[in-house]
């Protein structure tokens, strides 16, 4: 059996124990959305995101939207001429977020 995935967990608390930002499990699935959406350079929106209903309520994914805010781990933006329409962007506190999570799962595979 491969235990690959329990190392990747144990080195994530103990990231999570030297991190500032915590974040519950709902506000991490829906970072995960946006993040994979940010990196293909194809952003959600706000709309995009409230229909996500597989992760939770639009009430519940305002609320956890406003965690990730409030973290500085997302940020609103609009594009172009367009002032109604709200992207939601990955912040540099995102990016380091992000990249400490990477090197936490790089860590976990060389120690398997």
């Amino acid at each position: 059996m491969s235990h690959e995935y329990i190392r990747f967990l144990e080195v994530l608390k103990g990231l999570s124990a030297k991190e500032s930002i915590s974040i519950d499990p709902e506000a991490k699935l829906l970072l995960d959305e946006i993040a994979i959406k940010h990196f293909k350079e194809t952003p959600l929106t706000v709309s995009d995101l409230m229909a996500l209903n597989h992760i939770a309520s639009p009430a519940t994914i305002h609320r956890k939207l406003d965690s990730l805010l409030q973290a500085n781990l997302v940020e609103l933006k609009f594009e172009g001429e367009n002032r109604r329409t709200k992207f939601i962007g990955i912040t540099k506190v995102g990016d380091r977020y992000l990249n400490s999570l990477s090197k936490a799962m790089i860590k976990a595979v060389k120690l398997a």
